[in-house]
């Protein structure tokens, strides 16, 4: 079995996204991705990190009040 990167994954999700719209218009796009990778990425550090803030901040290689606030925004429980 063939592993993909994650630039490929997405590149092949959003083909198949505008794909499906099939010639309609969108906006947004930009938010949706960020919103459908950061999430989960943040909650896979999380727990790569046993829910320790700092250093899940430490692994993503932004401070600590940052990734606070995304959990924020996120309702992230931590």
């Amino acid at each position: 079995m063939k592993e993909h990167t994650l630039e490929e994954c997405v590149r092949h999700t959003l083909d198949r996204y505008f794909k499906d719209l099939d010639g309609e218009p969108t906006s947004g796009i930009w938010d949706m991705v960020l919103t459908a990778v950061e999430r989960p990425m943040l909650e896979v550090v999380l727990e790569k990190a046993d829910r320790n803030q700092s250093r899940a901040a430490e692994m993503l290689g932004i401070n600590r009040n940052t990734l606070r606030k995304k959990l924020d925004f996120y309702q992230i429980k931590v």
